[in-house]
């Protein structure tokens, strides 16, 4: 399908327009202890909500995690807060995302090596840098009868996003570069 079809479907077909389903943001410290909570003022210090703690789920000697014990910090963020926030982590990225990024079915991950390279964070020494991973999931309308209770019902091949959408979405409406070839 060309852009040019690509458009004029939009247009004419509501039904057909791209969205931001969510955003999740993801620190992981792999320890417990005073790292996380330095994890966590990062993450509300970012998007201006609490951030939900992620626990081991096995013990693992070797690193001295224990099962039960939290090791990392990780928010969802939908709606227009997903958007603004979308925006300030792309701009972190100088507006570049790898074409690898993306998988065949709409979504878009990428990491920020340092946090404060997200416009708006300064740096504060007592609580040092942080990297994340950002998941975007992006999906049309109708996805809900994936998920709604009562007559639950799967989602047609041509109401998917695909891996061009996605990439489309991301530099018409973000205006983000997509970098590298394209034989993934």
């Amino acid at each position: 399908m060309s852009q040019e079809t690509s458009k004029i479907d939009a247009n004419e077909n509501p039904m057909k327009m791209v969205k931001i389903a969510k955003i999740v943001i993801n620190i992981g410290v792999g320890k417990s202890g005073e790292i996380i909570e330095r994890a966590t003022k990062v993450l509300t210090d970012i998007t201006g909500h609490n951030p939900n703690l992620r626990m081991a789920k096995q013990t693992v000697k070797e690193f001295g995690i224990h099962k039960g014990e939290p090791i990392g910090v990780a928010m969802t963020l939908r709606g227009s807060d997903a958007s603004d926030i979308l925006t300030r982590l792309i701009t972190a990225k100088t507006n570049n995302i790898n074409r690898s990024s993306f998988d065949e079915t709409g979504n878009c991950s990428f990491g920020i090596r340092e946090h404060i390279e997200i416009p708006g964070i300064r740096y504060d020494p007592s609580i040092g840098i942080f990297g994340m991973n950002v998941s975007v999931v992006l999906e049309r309308k109708g996805y809900r009868v994936m998920r709604r209770k009562r007559t639950r019902s799967r989602v047609g091949n041509k109401q998917k996003v695909s891996k061009e959408d996605a990439i489309q979405y991301f530099t018409n409406t973000l205006g983000v570069e997509v970098i590298g070839n394209g034989k993934d």
